[in-house]
């Protein structure tokens, strides 16, 4: 099938959607830089929709034995799973703007300076004396340090802590997704050049999520378009530019136009905050006319994918997909989808 969307098919090869599957969960935090993961089972889907044969286990591994994922607020000030080598120039560029938010969040539910600051390092204590902790342990240590809890005070001290990089979310404890220290889980971090790191950003960006604007890598980053722009400009003989000023690397591995990469992804299930939604100014091209069903009030629902088009939601509960069409499907999409289900399943298998 061939999408009526050049720069759509473009994007999804980009996105490792359409082409050759990519080896291992590392491989798609490096070709999608930083992928959103406020959502622990979507993060792991968009992990499976870019891969073969892995399941959410090969996930925690990277998480936990390996040490090559982290998550932690990035971009926009949301977790993001990212390659731990990418974490420190990512964290040093993309949240010095959100510490004034961050203060002001504090005050709001009651927790002073001050008590931030003690908060900060008894966080930073426990983790250096008892090694990776949940929230909930977390939570313990700070009452027991006086300072206010309630609310959502903890998770804007735990934002706080990642802001400043103290901590981030390594291995699992469980079913709880354990903080912890970052130098010794990752090492101590190099002094990271911002003008660097600008050029890094946007190239990476790229490799993504091209072609793409100046536009949609300051919506992406949550940085100003000044900076936006100072990280292209930084590549510009890198870059070649099409129609309304669509931004793309030369010589991409991703052109859409090789034999080897296809038109448009194969049917698949795509779970909540699916990077392809994420990375441009507007979603429309995927969405079209079911936008309001994938994404209400900053919430991103599972939708499936056929076509280069959204065609369904779907849901999983009691270890089974249930698919939600939001037209009538096609019998070869609709066998593909069910195949598609199955290796939902496979993938979150805890066996």
């Amino acid at each position: 099938m061939k999408s009526a969307n050049p720069v759509l098919a473009e994007r999804f090869a980009a996105q490792a959607l359409a082409g050759p599957p990519l080896p291992d969960p590392a491989a798609v935090a490096e070709r999608l830089l930083a992928v959103q993961g406020q959502d622990p089972r979507g993060f792991r889907l968009a992990v499976r929709a870019r891969t073969e044969g892995l399941s959410a286990a090969d996930v925690e591994r990277a998480l936990g034995e390996e040490r090559s994922l982290v998550v932690t607020w990035l971009n926009r000030g949301t977790l993001h799973l990212v390659r731990s080598e990418d974490y420190p120039w990512l964290r040093a560029l993309t949240t010095p703007p959100l510490l004034t938010s961050s203060a002001r969040r504090l005050r709001q539910e009651g927790v002073p300076p001050a008590d931030a600051e003690r908060a900060v390092a008894t966080i930073e204590r426990a983790l250096a004396d008892e090694g990776p902790l949940t929230r909930v342990e977390l939570r313990e240590r700070i009452d027991a340090a006086g300072v206010r809890s309630a609310g959502q005070a903890m998770i804007h001290l735990l934002f706080l802590a990642a802001l400043r990089g103290v901590v981030v979310r390594g291995p699992m404890a469980g079913k709880q997704h354990a903080y912890v220290l970052v130098r010794d889980w990752l090492g101590e971090p190099k002094p990271v050049d911002r003008e660097r790191a600008l050029a890094e950003l946007a190239r990476r960006y790229l490799v993504g999520h091209q072609p793409a604007t100046d536009r949609d890598l300051a919506k992406w980053s949550g940085l100003p378009l000044r900076d936006a722009r100072a990280g292209l400009e930084s590549i510009a003989r890198e870059l070649g530019e099409g129609e309304n000023d669509l931004l793309r690397l030369t010589g991409s591995a991703t052109d859409p136009t090789e034999a080897r990469v296809p038109a448009v992804p194969p049917p698949r299930l795509l779970g909540a905050f699916d990077p392809v939604l994420l990375g441009w100014t507007s979603r429309e091209p995927v969405l079209g006319r079911h936008e309001s069903k994938v994404v209400t009030g900053g919430l991103f629902r599972p939708f499936a994918l056929a076509g280069g088009r959204a065609i369904g939601g779907w849901k999983w509960a009691r270890d089974e997909v249930t698919m939600e069409p939001y037209e009538r499907l096609s019998r070869k999409h609709a066998t593909a989808l069910e195949a598609d289900a199955a290796d939902v399943a496979r993938f979150l298998s805890p066996g």
